[in-house]
Formats: structure tokens, C-alpha cells, sequence
């Protein structure tokens, strides 16, 4: 620059000086730095991460996609107890699905299906779906809120066995006379089908896995009890995954696939298998019984069962 002066800078391009980043004093960070403190107690505390293990929603039967339960995470011997206590009063066979009855129905418009219903049934359903302005549907789709059969037991139809896989309500008719009485929507609690129906629609609440989640499933040979296509269906639906190719049990690929069945029974050797042939029991060809590892051979008639109880159920050794 001429006469060795100095360049003049404009103020808007001289940085600022960067700021302390915990001021002196009683200021803001004063609140900040209690409340990190305050995290940091309550993290460190047992009584907190039991309370969360033990939410309905992990509790300690239930595992991950590689078999681990929330016990096997303990860091220490007294979280591990209390989360090996089983919880009072609660059988085996419904204490996976134990959540608080709120009585309350689901968000949303209610859309009505009948199952095995006769004609003078679906015109009072018919009747049923215009006073509750409901929709009503000859075909189960993804949609579809009620499932209503005739009498008190569930049948193993598509509609039936795909409302059961997707949390559906199943009631008894008797709902359907109820409401038309009253003209309005009774509580389905007292009308619903037990067991399946009932665990499959708390499954659903406590959005845990569907029923198949973990399995895959190979068809082999022809089915004409339960059509093939029908039975692809009911893996779609219950998250699991069709085959086209038959495992191999002798397989190192197939062998060492790390994840299980979520809902196989945590003490049993079949929460290991993620592969299952299926074949027709009730035609006269069985094929050679399989049971390896990861791959084992079941009926169609077990395959049935387990959707209509909601249950991966054992099998005979």
C-alpha cells in the first residue's frame, strides 16, 4: 500500500471473539449443567433401568431377533434377578400378552367383514354397518376392524384366519344383535372369540412382531385342504417369508442364519428354527421327515393350528 499504511478492514469482515463456552456466575449454564446432572443420576441408577426393562412392552421372556433376552444384558447380579422374577398370578400361556384392558376401541373408522355368516345375518350386518355409518366388505383387506362369525368358536376360513394374523376384532354375532338394539356400537370385549383372536389382537396393541416373524416357509407338493396360494397368504400376513427354493439342512448358509423365531417358546430348541417345510398331511405322500438345526419338516395341519391360536405351537419330535 502507498506510504506503507495499513489496509483498512470493514468492520462486518473482522471475526468476533468466540465465546466462553460456560460463562462465570449464576447465568444460563448454570441450569443447563443441573439439568445434565440430573440425567446423569438417573442414569446411573438401577431402579431406572429396571423400571423400563420391565415394561410390558420387553419384558423378561421376550427376546431379540438373535435370542438374547433383556437378562442376558444385565450388567450386574440384582438387575438380573429381578428381571428373571416371573410376574405373579400369570400363566405361560398368557403372560406374553398381558397388557392393561383400557376398554377402549381403536382409532378410526370401524370397516365390518362376516365369515360363514348366512344370508339373513349379512343383511342385519348390512343393517349394522349403515347405523354405525361402518364399511362393510365381501373381501378382507388390510383395512378391516371386525371379523364376525356366527357362532362362539372361530372357524379356519381365509377371512377368519387373516383377521386373526392382522389384530382384528373376532366376535360372536351376538355383537351384531346387541348393537342393532341399541343402535350403537357396543364394547366388543364381551363378545370376542378367547384365546388366538384375543392374543393376536394384544399382540397387535403391544406392537410386537407378527406370528411368522423370523420364519420363513417352503410349500412342497400340492395342498387341496388349504389351497397353496391361500397359505402364501397367511405368511404374508403373518410376517413371515415364502421359500421358492426347498433349504437345504446340510447347508453352511443355511446353518449359520443368526436369527430366531420371536414367538417360539423361549426353552425350546424350535425358537432356533427359522426354516420350515410344509407339506399336505392329509394326502397320501410324506415326504422323508427333516428336522436339522435350523430346518424342520411340519404339516399343514400345524401350520393351521399355530394361526388360529396364535401361537407357535411345538412339534412332535
Amino acid at each position: 500500500m502507498p506510504g506503507g499504511r495499513r489496509p483498512r478492514v470493514r468492520s462486518g469482515n473482522q471475526p468476533r471473539p468466540a465465546p466462553a463456552m460456560e460463562p462465570s456466575g449464576r447465568g444460563a449454564w448454570a441450569h443447563s449443567r443441573a439439568a445434565l446432572d440430573r440425567l446423569e443420576e438417573l442414569l446411573r441408577c438401577s431402579r431406572w433401568h429396571t423400571f423400563y426393562l420391565l415394561k410390558p412392552i420387553c419384558t423378561y421372556f421376550t427376546s431379540n431377533i438373535f435370542g438374547l433376552r433383556p437378562v442376558d444384558y444385565a450388567d450386574n447380579e440384582n438387575m438380573k434377578s429381578l428381571l428373571l422374577l416371573p410376574e405373579k398370578n400369570e400363566s405361560s400361556s398368557t403372560r406374553h400378552y398381558s397388557v392393561p384392558n383400557t376398554g377402549q376401541r381403536r382409532d378410526g373408522p370401524l370397516v365390518l367383514i362376516g365369515s360363514g355368516l348366512s344370508s339373513e345375518q349379512q343383511k342385519m350386518l348390512s343393517e349394522l354397518a349403515a347405523i354405525l355409518k361402518a364399511k362393510k366388505c365381501a373381501e378382507f383387506d388390510n383395512t378391516v376392524t371386525h371379523v364376525i362369525v356366527p357362532g362362539d368358536t372361530v372357524q379356519s376360513t381365509l377371512k377368519c384366519m387373516l383377521g386373526i394374523l392382522n389384530g382384528c376384532w373376532i366376535l360372536k354375532f351376538e355383537w351384531v344383535k346387541a348393537c342393532l338394539q341399541r343402535k350403537a356400537c357396543e364394547q366388543e370385549e364381551k363378545y370376542e372369540i378367547p384365546e388366538g383372536p384375543h392374543r393376536s389382537r394384544l399382540n397387535k396393541e403391544q406392537l410386537l412382531p407378527k406370528l411368522f416373524d423370523g420364519c420363513y416357509f417352503y410349500f412342497g407338493g400340492t395342498f387341496k385342504h388349504h389351497p397353496k396360494d391361500n397359505l402364501i397368504k397367511l405368511v404374508t400376513a403373518a410376517g413371515g417369508q415364502v421359500l421358492s427354493r426347498k433349504p437345504k439342512p446340510d447347508s453352511d448358509v443355511t446353518q449359520t442364519i443368526n436369527t430366531v423365531a420371536y414367538h417360539a417358546r423361549p426353552d425350546s430348541d424350535q425358537r432356533f428354527c427359522t426354516q420350515y417345510i410344509i407339506y399336505e398331511d392329509l394326502s397320501n405322500h410324506h415326504p422323508k421327515r427333516v428336522r436339522q438345526g435350523k430346518v424342520w419338516m411340519a404339516p399343514s395341519s400345524w401350520f393351521i393350528d399355530c394361526v388360529m391360536s396364535f401361537e407357535l405351537l411345538p412339534l412332535d419330535s
